[in-house]
């Protein structure tokens, strides 16, 4: 059935991608020998969420067995599950219940992103990375747009192949484009926006800038705490016609925020006014003389 337009395209689960049959069941692994996925983009860490998940398994253990694969020096290698994992560990558990299957080093990829690409509240550079990794894992595998489907040696070309990504994650090919230039920032300033303070739009601009300069811009917002568009605008504008220095930069900033014109307001009072003029003098006969003496001494001021 064809989806409805917008719909969000759902995944399969990790038992359909792999052909985990029902019957298969799990073995108790020590923890010991399971090693992260190599280049983990997910992040584990230990919030609030995690501490309710320890709560569970101590409480009734794991429930649902994670994934691993043998890896080229027969470990086994987390490809599913490293925050079950985690949270088994600080329940003080010794082994974990898991399927262990053979995977390539992209089929695996793929396992691992499609498992975790679904979770709700993910970071920025989380989604950064994964979409780059599935990308390029996609890439590799050809035309194939799942592990289990047939085998076919023609490459995909690039835009296909983020067009097929982007449907399977619900999101536009340009954006999972946006996504993946995050990962061609410095890690402070992809720390800046994942903690929402540097603009996503912005960190995409940024991302096309050379290492070196990318650290002085991160230097410039610890320094001032902000930084515009037309600021990184000008920037790349100016780099355009070559390298420049940390001062140019500087520079180029600083003539883009045009500073702000101090607001005065004068008042002088009826009764400090009327002891300088004749009681018949009207406000607009006050305001004349104010004026014109104003006038006499702004030229007395330029001799």
């Amino acid at each position: 059935m064809k989806n409805r337009s917008g719909e969000k395209i759902k995944l399969a689960s990790i038992d359909e991608l792999l052909g985990v049959v029902n019957e298969e069941s799990a073995m108790e692994i020590e923890i010991s020998k399971i090693h992260p996925f190599k280049n983990h983009p997910f992040k584990v860490l230990d919030d609030e969420k995690m501490q309710d998940l320890v709560e569970s398994v101590r409480i009734n253990g794991v429930l649902t067995p994670v994934l691993l694969r043998m890896d080229d020096n027969e470990e086994y290698e987390m490809v599913s599950g490293h925050r079950r994992m985690h949270a088994a560990q600080l329940a003080g558990l010794k082994t974990i219940p898991a399927i262990v299957r053979e995977l390539s080093d992209d089929d695996a990829i793929v396992a691992m992103v499609d498992a975790n690409i679904q979770r709700e509240e993910l970071l920025p550079s989380e989604k950064a990375f994964a979409y780059k990794m599935k990308l390029e894992a996609m890439k590799r595998q050809g035309s194939r747009t799942d592990i289990t489907s047939g085998q076919n040696d023609q490459k995909l070309k690039p835009v296909i192949s983020r067009n097929i990504l982007a449907d399977q994650v619900g999101e536009s090919s340009k954006q999972i484009q946006r996504y993946i230039r995050l990962t061609e920032l410095i890690p402070e300033l992809l720390d800046l926006v994942d903690n929402k303070k540097l603009q996503f739009t912005v960190a995409v601009d940024i991302s096309y800038i050379d290492k070196e300069v990318q650290e002085w811009i991160y230097e410039y917002i610890s320094d001032t705490g902000f930084i515009k568009p037309k600021q990184i605008a000008a920037l790349r504008n100016q780099l355009n016609d070559g390298p420049i220095n940390q001062i140019q930069m500087l520079s180029i900033f600083n003539n883009c925020v045009m500073a702000k014109k101090v607001s005065r307001s004068l008042t002088f009072s009826e009764k400090k006014l009327t002891k300088y003029f004749p009681d018949d003098y009207t406000a607009k006969d006050m305001e004349q003389v104010i004026e014109s003496l104003l006038e006499k001494w702004m030229q007395e001021q330029s001799c």
